[in-house]
């Protein structure tokens, strides 16, 4: 089903940007095995970036034949300040997520976008933010036992004072 819709801001770059990136994991998933066999390690990967690359021409030879005129702002519909701060966000929670452990970093990115976006009191979106992790915590530490990074909080000792506690070993 064709539309007639004009190009959007920032539409061009980002196809462009896919094509890059789709040639860059396809010379990469070459480098895994090569053209040795068709059960080699690399092939699923090749298939799946060639295919990648393949719709990411497609595409950008769709995006190139549209208009370039439209009433949109990148700004305004295509980036907005929300958006961009969500984006840095979570750039600054995967950096710091290494260094200060899952527990304080998704602590503070929680109350953080929480008191931005819902506009709460710092208390409420801090409350929020803590709950939010107790159950995040409970279902993929303690329910799927995932490990997570652990930082600044000694979860183990933490998990193997309680674990004593309920086996009334004592502190």
């Amino acid at each position: 089903m064709q539309t007639n819709r004009p190009r959007r801001p920032g539409e061009l770059l980002f196809n462009l940007a896919m094509v890059l990136a789709s040639l860059f994991l396809l010379w990469s998933a070459y480098g895994i095995s090569g053209f040795e066999a068709l059960s080699a390690p690399g092939t699923v990967p090749m298939v799946t970036t060639a295919t990648m690359l393949i719709c990411a021409v497609l595409i950008l030879r769709e995006t190139l034949r549209k208009s370039g005129t439209t009433t949109e702002t990148l700004r305004q519909h295509i980036l907005p300040v929300p958006v961009i701060v969500t984006i840095a966000a979570i750039g600054a929670y995967a950096l710091a997520l290494k260094p200060l452990g899952f527990l304080p970093t998704s602590f503070l990115f929680l109350t953080g976008m929480i008191r931005y976006l819902a506009r709460y009191s710092l208390a409420r979106s801090a409350l929020l933010a803590l709950l939010i992790l107790i159950i995040i915590y409970l279902v993929f530490r303690i329910v799927f036992t995932v490990l997570m990074p652990e930082g600044l909080v000694p979860e183990a000792e933490i998990i193997a004072w309680v674990k004593r506690l309920f086996r009334g070993e004592g502190g």
